[in-house]
């Protein structure tokens, strides 16, 4: 009995041990090529890469074609997005093939809405206006991956400016710390310095006045225009201060106000009224600072210098008055471009009177601008069809566009056709030697030369600045010069206390954000027009005013806004 039992026992191991390597065999025989859990699967999955990929940095970016199908508008001033000559030299450098999906430029928002809810999108989105509320939305759905690990990994060039610009990170990582989208960077220094305020220097020239510096030294010069007929023709017809909520930083208050307290409403539908000074969020409009501000502009506006029109009129009004064909009536205008006045050229020289102010000194000391610098939207992204050798080539192909050479093709076309290398001796916008200098050519409807803005992009200030430029900032073609010079004057006093812009606000307080927006802000201006032009009384009815935020939920407003900030 004992030696059958050892015999049973014998067979029964060996049919044990027969399975166990048998399960083994079958195990190693089905494990999927390229699995990273496993040394041998990684080093697989890496030898695959190496198969379909150059290193990094280096092209083509593929050894064998890939095609990528591309969500992007059809410009009408582009000819053909296929045959482009951007198009071919991006092809051609890295071994990519676009599959195009166009869209009418007209059309992107609802094409692109209807594409995203229907589950109909490509490979990759190279340009859709994505909001934030965008990428949160579809980076949450799984729609848009995360790019963050690809950008470490295959994006150096991305990965770079992310370190470099200060804004950028911030201003693109989702609250659940992921970057769904690359934006367009274009740093313009006169933009981001957009608010500004055009004295009329001949006028004071003639009055033998300076450029004042104090809200109080700008109160007299105002007076003195409308007093003491500047513009020689014997009638008091001068506006001393105009503007246009409709015009691009055109708003008359912002300008003054930002003298007592922080104003970031710049113009229509921009501006939040909220500052953050050691991390806390707070509101602007109900402090006795802009109580304060209020009085002076409704001291300027009951003694007739600012423009009653100046809180109704449109851009195109300022156009007229501008350029009225007798007298020149205008002493002062808010807007970032005075282009936006005045036609900028040798035959109607208007312009040339005109200079910039700097921020005024309040009576507190308060002496501040707005910096603007930042993302709105982004534009690229990568969605859950690619594959992962698809969003591998998709974002070294991104990073591609981030480099200095693809932005000047992208933009300007081939060398020597729409630019050209500068010339020792040719300067740029700073009077230093320049690195660029376009190529004059004949202005047609139509081209196939470029992208002109399609697509994620890295133009820096350096970059900007670095094309030749006319030195002269009031001769023909100098007006970029002229800008460039004009927005010094701001740099110097960018507000420290301004709300930063680009802030995502999350995704389960984007609806409620929105709308305490909307009625904080439409109650604020609709006050501020009131106590300004006298139709309220500041002395008697600030304290109801301020008393009506109370019913608004301002105090939920800043709670959003001071979580979206992430400084508690």
């Amino acid at each position: 009995m004992r030696k059958g039992w050892k015999k049973s026992s014998a067979i029964l191991l060996y049919i044990v041990l027969s399975c166990v390597v048998f399960l083994s065999a079958c195990s190693k025989d089905t494990e999927a090529p390229g699995n990273g859990n496993t040394e041998s699967g990684q080093k697989e999955n890496n030898q695959v890469q190496e198969d379909v990929f150059t290193a990094v940095g280096s092209y083509p970016i593929v050894n064998k074609q890939m095609t990528l199908k591309m969500f992007a508008p059809q410009f009408p001033t582009i000819e053909n997005m296929e045959t482009n000559a951007f198009t071919k030299h991006l092809e051609e450098k890295t071994n990519i093939k676009i599959a195009w999906d166009l869209v009418p430029n007209n059309s992107l928002e609802d094409r692109k809405q209807l594409m995203l809810a229907s589950g109909d999108y490509p490979e990759v989105i190279l340009h859709g206006n994505l909001t934030r509320e965008e990428q949160m939305k579809y980076g949450k759905q799984g729609v848009f991956l995360p790019l963050n690990d690809l950008i470490e990994k295959y994006a150096p060039t991305i990965k770079k400016a992310l370190e470099e610009i200060p804004y950028m990170k911030s201003s693109i990582t989702a609250p659940d710390g992921n970057i769904y989208a690359l934006p367009q960077i274009n740093e313009c220094y006169h933009c981001d310095n957009g608010l500004k305020l055009w004295m009329n220097k001949a006028w004071l020239d003639k009055l033998g006045l300076q450029l004042p510096t104090t809200t109080e030294e700008f109160y007299q010069v105002l007076k003195a225009f409308k007093e003491k007929d500047p513009n020689g023709n014997g009638k008091q017809d001068e506006l001393p201060l105009t503007g246009s909520d409709e015009m691009w930083a055109g708003n008359v208050s912002a300008f003054l106000m930002n003298s007592f307290i922080v104003d970031d409403y710049t113009e229509k539908n921009a501006g939040t009224f909220l500052s953050v000074k050691d991390g806390k969020v707070d509101f602007s409009a109900n402090k006795d600072e802009w109580k304060q501000g209020l009085e002076y502009l409704n001291k300027l506006y009951k003694e007739g210098l600012i423009d009653p029109a100046a809180f109704t009129q449109n851009a195109d009004a300022i156009q007229q008055l501008a350029n009225r064909e007798k007298d020149n009536i205008m002493g002062a205008v808010t807007t970032a471009l005075i282009s936006y006045g005045y036609n900028m050229t040798d035959e109607q020289p208007r312009h040339k009177d005109y200079v910039t102010l700097p921020p005024l000194k309040g009576p507190n000391g308060v002496q501040q601008t707005l910096n603007f610098a930042g993302i709105s939207k982004s534009q690229f992204a990568i969605t859950n069809k690619a594959t992962e050798e698809q969003q591998i080539a998709a974002i070294r192909l991104a990073d591609y566009l981030y480099t200095e050479e693809a932005i000047v093709l992208q933009e300007k076309g081939p060398e020597n056709k729409g630019w050209r290398k500068a010339k020792d001796g040719e300067l740029d916008i700073d009077g230093k030697q320049a690195k660029y200098a376009d190529i004059q050519q004949e202005k047609k409807q139509t081209h196939n030369d470029g992208w002109e803005q399609i697509g994620p992009s890295l133009r820096t200030y350096e970059y900007r600045s670095s094309w030749m430029a006319i030195q002269d900032p009031l001769a023909d073609g100098g007006y970029g010069t002229r800008l460039n010079t004009e927005s010094k004057k701001y740099e110097a006093y960018h507000s420290k206390e301004m709300y930063p812009n680009g802030v995502f606000i999350a995704q389960e307080d984007a609806e409620i954000a929105a709308q305490l927006k909307t009625t904080i802000v439409d109650y604020t201006k609709s006050n501020m027009a009131q106590f300004i032009t006298g139709s309220k009384d500041i002395g008697k009815e600030w304290d109801a005013y301020v008393k009506g935020f109370d019913g608004l939920q301002l105090g939920k407003y800043i709670e959003i806004y001071q979580k979206a900030l992430g400084v508690q």
